[in-house]
């Protein structure tokens, strides 16, 4: 009786048996690892991480005991407020005083410090795996030129974030409560968690306000307008920036990154509160009737909140088009990198204008403070740059295409949603939800698409070992 001819796949050689199915196991193994590594790449993972976590907010907010009147149906209201709140810009399609529960409120204000804390850890955390990306000769560089935290203590970078954030919203938010309880006759608790919630929002720069006409009521009261201003600068400022202030760096050792956001904040704080002043100073609907104090109080507010803050201290729908358009500019430049604020950032737009400076006078080489700014760093804030002016333009057609609002107003709301500030001409509680979910995308890529970009192009940089023959097209 013959016995069955084994395939040739199970026949011994030298003694062992082939397993097919092992065989094929190890290649698929090794496909579905690869996979692993590039959804858990921290430039694919930090996207994927706040998609996670508004996915979750909008679930909690859809939850009956988040809002206040049952019988009205909240549409995009619970998703468009998650994206808002964990990019920490601070639009909404709702009134967030009214139309939320304390239940709502503590949802928002969860979502505003997890997206602010991740987002100012994460950068940072992106940072360092860009500069372990390098040689040993560029880290060594990098350390002594930075004079900063070391990068490779994990555990200690988000201790030191965390410990600065919570210190300078607990002190924001006692001068608040304070405040809301002495002079606004609000009973402590309430004073508290009004205190709380706004300092919060502050630092993180989001500008949800727990009151209906945001900080337009508190217009002339110093005591609550500068605190938040403080927070929100601060806040804006990054934390690499932080920590090499609270080190106490002599001026002559700032690094060029330190130079170019304090320096730069101070520039455009102070032409910021100048055009504001300049424009609204007699306007009736806002500045106008305030007093002289109340004015420069108002101009000084009006030049923090565009830095990607999202409070108003005025109604921006009834500001003169000269002031929207430095608002404009403001919002779309925004504040430092690896913090909370957004807009491509003071880094970027400086370094292309010392760029553009340096080409007008003959020079081959960019320099800032006797430092010379590498071609990558260069190409790297013109991309940025451009895919933000890109997007720009991409959503206004959007919008201008659903809605029959004016350039204007459109164009302003766009540039407040990429650049994650917040501040409204009062057109978003009226958008169609069409239009809403352009903002969402503009809000969640402006807030993570240059931090996630930069790091890319440094983390793909491979230097080619040949040089290809030049060409000079003509250029303007």
């Amino acid at each position: 009786m013959s016995r069955a001819r084994k395939p040739a796949s199970e026949r011994p050689r030298n003694g062992l048996i082939r397993d097919r199915s092992a065989a094929d196991a190890v290649p698929r193994a090794k496909k579905e690892s690869a996979i692993a590594r590039a959804l858990l790449h921290p430039v694919r993972s930090l996207p994927l991480a706040f998609l996670v976590v508004i996915l979750i907010g909008a679930a909690l907010l859809m939850l009956p005991f988040s809002r206040t009147d049952l019988s009205v149906d909240p549409g995009l209201a619970p998703l468009f407020t998650a994206v808002s709140a964990v990019c920490v810009t601070g639009l909404v399609t709702v009134d967030t005083a009214t139309f939320w529960t304390p239940f709502g409120h503590v949802v928002i204000l969860g979502l505003i410090q997890v997206g602010g804390f991740g987002i100012m850890t994460l950068a940072t955390l992106l940072a360092l795996v860009v500069r372990k990306s390098l040689g040993l000769r560029g880290q060594l560089v990098a350390q002594s030129e930075t004079h900063t935290l070391n990068f490779g203590d994990v555990r200690a970078v988000l201790f030191r974030v965390a410990r600065i954030m919570l210190t300078v919203e607990g002190a924001t938010a006692a001068v608040l409560s304070a405040r809301f309880w002495l002079a606004y006759d609000q009973n402590p608790g309430v004073a508290l968690w009004h205190g709380v919630f706004h300092a919060v929002s502050a630092f993180n720069n989001a500008g949800f306000a727990l009151y209906s006409d945001n900080l337009v009521g508190f217009a002339e009261d110093p005591w609550i307008l500068v605190p938040l201003c403080l927070a929100v600068i601060t806040g804006g400022l990054g934390f690499p920036v932080i920590i090499q202030l609270i080190k106490g760096i002599r001026l002559k050792d700032w690094t060029v990154h330190l130079r170019l956001t304090v320096f730069g904040t101070v520039a455009f704080l102070l032409l910021g509160f100048a055009a504001f002043a300049a424009f609204e100073w007699n306007r009736p609907e806002t500045l106008g009737p305030l007093s002289t104090g109340g004015k420069f109080l108002g101009a000084f507010a009006g030049s923090v909140f565009p830095r990607t803050a999202g409070f108003n201290s005025i109604d921006y729908g009834a500001a003169s088009s000269d002031t929207l358009m430095v608002t404009d500019i403001l919002m779309f430049i925004g504040g430092g990198s690896a913090g909370t604020a957004g807009g491509i950032k003071i880094t970027t737009f400086l370094v292309l204008g010392f760029a553009i400076w340096n080409e007008i006078r003959g020079r081959e080489q960019v320099t800032i403070a006797h430092r010379s700014i590498s071609p990558t760093v260069q190409r790297q804030a013109l991309t940025v740059a451009l895919l933000g002016v890109a997007a720009v333009i991409g959503g206004t057609l959007l919008m201008l295409l659903l809605t029959d609002y004016s350039l204007e107003k459109v164009l302003f709301e766009s540039i407040s949603a990429f650049a994650t500030v917040g501040v409204s001409t009062g057109i978003t509680y009226h958008l169609p939800e069409a239009a809403q979910w352009v903002l969402m995308a503009l809000m969640f890529t402006g807030r993570l698409g240059s931090v996630t970009l930069a790091s890319a192009l440094a983390l793909s940089s491979h230097p080619r070992l040949f040089r290809l023959p030049e060409e000079r097209p003509i250029i303007g």
